[in-house]
């Protein structure tokens, strides 16, 4: 595992390659997606593999999807089950980021995730917005911020689901930022635990330029990394990772790729911080908690 405290800046200065497309102005206005075919592939991908699709309903016209895989190693299934890595996911949560439901795509259709794990996986929170292209869901209501009071039919689906599943030991959230200047993340991690942050961004580095600026969303930020308060009581409004960390985990990343660069390097930028996430885990190099 990379040293957290070893010194990123000079790393990161030599991924800054490609320049911002500049199409986003007070918005964005990219690339779109086909959010049914592309939840098809997924289904299809998580089919032939050996996941579990369960169907999450949410109105009569709509439904999310909930993608589990339990660990294939025989030792793993008996004795040594409490020491299986229980590692959540989710995308889409906004429908004017499409790399997200990509990315789930691609790691579902390449199918590299370490036979050690056991993965949970929401490909698409919000496949209505996706169909406007909008942030928001169909009734104009950000699902992010639904998660402390949720009144959005895809959040209380969302969440009934996510109750009858076990505790995780990492959630890990991908989503865009068409205002960035590149990718950065968000860590909660309470216990300050050995951090996950750096070895991301250090990953991704590789394939998409890094946000190096001091602030971020009003936050402050160090090499692509933002550590905000932890106190959920300082947001009347919780995003999903906030539920995630006061009540299924002790340990969150919220991935943020650069809307305003190409759409293939902001999925390759997801996939490899994922990658990078799942291959630590797997290492055993965090130890995890009872």
């Amino acid at each position: 595992m990379a040293d957290p405290q070893k010194p990123l800046t000079r790393e990161l200065k030599s991924a800054r390659q490609l320049q911002r497309l500049r199409k986003n102005i007070d918005g964005y206005f990219g690339e779109t997606i086909d959010i049914h075919s592309v939840l098809a592939d997924c289904a299809a991908a998580a089919k032939a593999h050996g996941w579990t699709i369960e169907d999450i309903p949410v109105a009569q016209d709509l439904s999310l999807m909930g993608l589990v895989r339990l660990a294939r190693d025989a030792d793993l299934l008996s004795s040594r089950r409490a020491e299986v890595p229980r590692i959540y996911l989710s995308a889409g949560i906004h429908g004017d980021e499409p790399a997200g439901p990509l990315a789930a795509r691609q790691l579902l259709q390449q199918n590299r995730w370490p036979e050690s794990i056991e993965l949970w996986f929401c490909p698409c929170l919000n496949p209505a917005g996706f169909l406007l292209n909008r942030r928001e869901n169909r009734d104009g209501v950000d699902l992010n911020r639904q998660y402390l009071e949720a009144t959005a039919p895809e959040t209380r689906a969302h969440i009934g689901w996510l109750e009858r599943q076990p505790r995780f030991d990492l959630c890990l959230c991908l989503h865009e930022d068409w205002e960035s200047h590149g990718f950065y993340v968000y860590e909660l991690n309470p216990d300050n635990r050995p951090s996950l942050a750096e070895p991301i961004v250090r990953s991704v580095m590789e394939v998409c330029p890094i946000d190096l600026s001091d602030s971020i969303e009003g936050r402050a930020a160090h090499n692509g990394i933002i550590r905000p308060s932890l106190d959920p009581r300082s947001r009347p409004q919780w995003p999903e990772a906030f539920f995630l960390i006061t009540y299924k985990t002790g340990l969150s990343y919220t991935l943020e790729a650069p809307s305003d660069f190409p759409l293939a390097v902001r999925v390759a930028a997801l996939v490899s911080g994922v990658e990078s996430a799942l291959q630590t885990f797997a290492s055993g190099q965090i130890k995890l908690q009872k």
